[in-house]
């Protein structure tokens, strides 16, 4: 098959088995639920709701519409292809229907412990359904098809109708399996084929092998992350981006944002009960130590005092990287069986680990005589804990300079698929390029405005030509400094038609704080919305996004993401206009523009691209699955023949040459790893059709003089 038809393929039957396991689990040993869990789950709610009603900037009233459509979101996530739950089941839950509200300030759970001992139930007999239905072979010249749009499908009214569905699903997962293997053997000569049935065992044999592995994950799945599935429900109403995060899903944030953590430096995934190595990450202990490799299983952990080891076979997950993670200097004692069969006790000494890919990176580029820098930001990291660490401000600030130093003529900032992070870090950056003034403004609960500005009047470190690169999955504080640079006219914006539209900031309370003689433990954390942020002229990014000053179609381009497609987002609304000065230094800023959009528009690429991205909406709404193989056959036909023409964006490539900056050269002569990643990165950028725009708008904009005034160059009032 081609290669978009692969991916539109494995995508889909990746998807099928995410949906066949997403609360699957094959043993239940929790169905006795300490009464203390019901206590703190009680506190809990009353704790969130009392934050929430407090603290955030528009509470949600508690009615009985906010209850109905809190009950039916909650519902559909617990089982949201409808694999477990009977209608009868569902039937019994919606005597709750119209009463979350009620028990929210009564600070009660009682539709959570219903459907919790329910879907446990409901578990436990899929798992027998799983295994009957995996004995049989299936049949493919059955003619039978599936709806896979599972809103629209009823609950199974019985066991029987759920045992077809579960069928069904497993049926579509092994189809593509057998697909394959079908059209693999056709190229073998015919005395080692294998017969159709022999092909149908193999496919059945992978299914359930990764069914079995898939649900030996979802086995480590707790009653607390069930909970915080019904308490987000409560929390998304009122507005998309105010979440409950347990204990460790807040420290899996929080090294997110700084990208470190202490520890040994390894990635780790479970199957089967065995934990084992994933990946090594470079410049950690285990990385320097050279005692360990990927494909190692760890079969106990013992710290540096024990006299004992903890075994970790058939431990969650969580629990046992709790065990192999801590302090720096501390060392921590791994019993591995190695990928030879040997079983070794190596001794690590913990340290802080820097995860590369959180940092922002750039390449210097090549085109004709045009030399421009790239810069890619992941996303506005920061240290929570360690106002020294490394913060995105400071690093691109680093990067610029370097980049001056290899002699750029102009500079892309990539924050295509950057979700955001520190406000603090947007006004840092903003001033990298304007002159002292104001970024954004900040509208507070209280309806009261400040405004946050750049206050560092020392020399600017870039005044060159400046494009900024955005996507559909560009927000909050991309769409800060977006938005800023386009309002001083500083930077060209390329990319989607819009950004996310995420107006709003979110801040982190410690539910811990609000409990005196906490019996309980840590209660974790909450995080609510508690301003909304407005362009400097005024306007918001909320729902609205920033809107492109080149629009470049892309695969999203006709499918609905961002905040206004979210269910509870918060409105649009503006506020009076800062006072700043813009940038005058591009001589045809607006000719520019014109000049690219008109380039993008009669670009055949783009063209190509545009009617792609068409087709892959229309595909979306595609839902009616046959499960009979000589149709299933014909539908990959006709969508292999429908994405014939697309083949060329698969095989483009431009004419711009990348290569490392000197410093990194000198650091991947003893990391190999970051040397590959690089090479990677670099292989992508040459594929990349939007990158070779934005040095076309780069070199336009440098073709015009930029004036050395200092003083003339932010003149304007506006």
């Amino acid at each position: 098959m081609k290669i978009l038809m692969n991916f539109l393929k494995n995508n889909f039957i990746l998807a099928v088995f995410t949906l066949l396991v997403a609360t699957a689990s094959c043993s239940f040993t929790n169905d006795t639920v300490d009464p203390g869990d019901k206590e703190k789950e009680q506190l809990l709610v009353n704790l969130i709701s009392h934050v929430l009603k407090r603290n955030h900037f528009s509470p949600a009233d508690l009615t009985d519409e906010f209850s109905k459509e809190v009950f039916d979101n909650y519902i559909k996530d617990m089982d949201p292809g409808k694999r477990y739950f009977l209608e009868s089941d569902y039937k019994e839950f919606q005597a709750y229907e119209y009463l979350i509200d009620d028990q929210i300030r009564d600070s009660k759970v009682d539709l959570f412990n219903l459907t919790y001992e329910r879907l446990l139930q409901r578990q436990e007999e899929s798992q027998k359904i799983f295994t009957g239905l995996i004995a049989n072979p299936f049949d493919f010249s059955v003619d039978e098809r599936i709806n896979t749009d599972y809103d629209q499908i009823p609950y199974s009214k019985n066991k029987k109708e759920l045992k077809d569905h579960w069928r069904k699903l497993l049926k579509l997962a092994a189809l593509g399996t057998y697909y394959d293997k079908v059209e693999e053997q056709k190229e073998q000569p015919e005395e080692e084929q294998k017969s159709l049935a022999e092909l149908e065992k193999e496919t059945r044999a992978e299914i359930k092998k990764s069914m079995l592995e898939n649900f030996d994950l979802t086995e480590d799945v707790e009653r607390l992350d069930y909970f915080s599935v019904f308490v987000n429900t409560i929390t998304t109403h009122f507005d998309p981006h105010t979440n409950f995060f347990p204990p460790q899903n807040k420290d899996r944030f929080d090294t997110s944002m700084s990208g470190k953590l202490e520890g040994i430096g390894a990635r780790l995934q479970k199957k089967m009960d065995y934990i084992s190595v994933l990946e090594i990450i470079s410049g950690g202990p285990a990385w320097k130590s050279e005692l360990i490799e990927v494909g190692d299983k760890i079969l106990k952990v013992a710290q540096e005092n024990d006299t004992i080891a903890t075994s970790i076979v058939g431990m969650r997950i969580g629990d046992a990287v709790e065990l192999i993670k801590g302090p720096k200097g501390s060392k921590v004692i791994l019993t591995l069986k190695k990928v030879d069969g040997s079983i070794e006790d190596i001794t690590l000494t913990r340290d802080i680990v820097q995860i590369e890919e959180t940092f922002a990176k750039s390449v210097i580029g090549q085109d004709d005589a045009f030399r421009f820098g790239l810069i890619n930001l992941p996303k506005f990291y920061f240290d929570m804990e360690d106002p020294s660490g490394r913060a995105a401000g400071n690093d691109i600030s680093k990067e610029i300079q370097r980049l001056k130093t290899e002699g750029m003529d102009g500079l892309i900032l990539d924050l295509r698929n950057n979700g955001g992070g520190s406000l603090r870090e947007v006004i840092e950056m903003a001033g990298l390029f304007i002159d002292q003034g104001p970024v954004v403004q900040v509208a507070l609960k209280d309806k009261r405005t400040r405004t946050l500005r750049d206050s560092d009047s020392g020399e600017i470190l870039w005044e060159g030509p400046l494009v900024i690169m955005v996507n559909e999955f560009s927000a909050s504080a991309s769409e800060i400094l977006a938005a800023a640079l386009q309002d001083y006219d500083r930077a060209v914006i390329i990319g989607s038609k819009q950004t996310f539209g995420k107006g709003t900031v979110q801040n982190f309370e410690d539910l811990n704080q609000w409990v005196r003689n906490n019996e309980y433990g840590d209660l974790g954390a909450i995080k609510l919305t508690t301003q909304k942020f407005y362009r400097i002229n005024g306007g918001s990014t909320q729902l609205e996004g920033v809107k492109s000053d080149v629009v470049t179609p892309g695969r999203y381009s006709y499918i609905e993401v961002g905040e206004r497609d979210e269910q509870f987002p918060l409105p649009y609304d503006e506020i009076p206009k800062a006072d700043y000065n813009k940038f005058t230094g591009y001589a045809n800023l607006a000719e520019s523009i014109k000049k690219a959009q008109e380039r993008v528009d009669a670009n055949p690429n783009f063209q190509l691209l545009n009617e792609n991205a068409k087709w892959l909406s229309n595909q979306r709404e595609d839902n009616d699955i046959p499960l009979n193989l000589i149709a299933y056959t014909e539908r990959l036909d006709r969508l292999e023949k429908e994405t014939e023409k697309f083949e060329s964006l698969s095989d483009y490539k431009n004419t711009l040459d990348f290569d490392m900056l000197a410093y990194e050269k000198a650091l991947v002569k003893t990391d190999s790893a970051l040397g590959d990643k690089r090479e990677a990165w670099i292989k992508n950028l040459k594929k990349d059709i939007y990158v070779e725009e934005a040095v076309n708008v780069l070199k336009e904009l440098r073709m015009n003089n930029i004036k050395n005034d200092n003083k003339t160059k932010w003149s304007v009032k506006d």
